[in-house]
């Protein structure tokens, strides 16, 4: 049996490939890459300043992650008919916030390389599939509630922010919702991003705001340096990040929308491009929970894929423009990025609960989803793989019965 999943035959002609370019493949684009531009850009540029980068660093940076992986989500969404968001891994950014306090960038980058090598082997062994075999999904399940579940109070805290927008994006969601009819015309996210881009615009938010300058990016190729010290800190941690924190939750949510993704393949394209993201600068690569999350907010199973082929492509376009991009991303209010990332995401939030505290797993799950929703690190581990460590010790203690 091969390692290495194959994509299914045939592939997608080009005239099913633009059947697929419909309103619920481009909103659900749209809203994922303005998540992808907005909070996790903030952590980019938040971490290199606290590291002591360059601009030109920090722009190699969101060059690197965004157009390789633009271009790794095309091809894994083309290839496996599915919306598979590949991007780089936040908390692995946190991670190293801190690193580089005493830690030179090439050996940051060093470290990045080898991490890569390490996540190649546990995909092209198999060793991966293995690993998220042995963990029970309702304890996976409940640390992805625990990590999306922020997501979702954003939807409570907008009230409270920009009360005007929040009333309105919530009607204009809630409306198609409630009514089945209507929301297969008019997709409830789409109604909500109308609506909260109309009340910034009447507002007069955008009015007075200057827009930043047009400019290409400009990589830079690093030299790394192998550095014992940074190889302790960082390899381990940072594929914990990609393995447990970041593709665990990718592939619960492409499963629970009825897909079978490619575990075995994605990890060692992680590993692979991680060395790719890591030359220029970037943290590494991984299958992203969030984004995976507002692709599949709507609209056909099978044409799904393109949802996730348009998100590449903006994704591109953000980083080759990342000087440019950068700033346009964060013109737009907070609040409004953040609610709608919220209501994208309740669907999955519920699937999640459902999931994690509805069988016999529902003590350990408690206990995942608790530990991940305390944002607490150990050992400069990040929460969301001590959830799923504590979860699972619980399960095994105290409720081995369990199927």
């Amino acid at each position: 049996m091969a390692i290495l999943e194959s994509p299914p035959r045939p592939l997608p002609g080009l005239r099913e490939s633009l059947a697929g370019v419909n309103r619920h493949s481009l909103v659900n684009a749209l809203v994922a890459w303005l998540f992808a531009i907005s909070g996790p850009v903030v952590i980019i540029l938040a971490v290199g300043r606290q590291g002591g980068l360059r601009p030109e660093d920090i722009s190699s940076w969101v060059f690197s992650a965004f157009v390789f992986g633009g271009l790794l989500t095309m091809g894994f969404s083309y290839l496996f008919r599915q919306p598979i968001a590949i991007m780089w891994t936040i908390p692995g950014a946190v991670l190293i916030g801190g690193a580089l306090q005493h830690l030179t960038f090439a050996e940051v980058i060093g470290a990045y390389l080898v991490c890569g090598v390490f996540i190649a082997f546990l995909g092209i062994t198999g060793l991966v599939r293995r690993i998220m075999a042995a963990i029970p999904m309702p304890i996976v399940m409940a640390m992805v509630a625990g990590v999306f579940l922020p997501f979702g109070l954003n939807i409570i805290t907008a009230f409270t922010e920009a009360t005007t927008m929040a009333v309105a994006m919530v009607a204009a969601f809630a409306i198609p919702t409630a009514i089945p009819a209507l929301g297969r015309v008019l997709p409830p996210v789409l109604c909500a991003l109308a609506v909260g881009t109309f009340v910034i615009v009447a507002s007069g938010q955008m009015s007075g705001v200057e827009m930043p300058s047009l400019a290409l990016a400009q990589p830079i190729l690093y030299t790394p340096v192998i550095s014992l010290r940074a190889l302790g800190e960082l390899v381990v941690p940072l594929a914990v990040t990609v393995i447990a924190a970041q593709n665990a939750q990718g592939f619960v949510i492409l499963r629970q929308a009825g897909f079978e993704p490619p575990e075995n393949g994605l990890t060692v394209t992680c590993g692979v491009g991680s060395l790719l993201f890591g030359i220029f600068g970037s943290v590494p690569t991984c299958v992203t929970g969030p984004a995976n999350a507002i692709l599949n907010t709507s609209g056909a199973k099978g044409q799904r894929y393109m949802a996730g082929v348009l998100f590449g492509l903006l994704a591109i376009a953000f980083g080759l423009f990342s000087p440019f991009t950068t700033g346009l991303g964060l013109v737009l209010p907070a609040v409004f990025i953040n609610l709608l990332g919220g209501l994208a995401m309740l669907g999955v939030l519920q699937g999640a609960f459902t999931t994690a505290f509805g069988g016999p797993h529902a003590l350990g799950a408690l206990v995942s989803f608790l530990v991940t929703l305390s944002g607490v690190a150990i050992l400069n581990v990040g929460a969301p793989f001590w959830g799923l460590a504590f979860g699972y010790t619980t399960t095994l203690l105290l409720q081995r019965r369990g199927p």
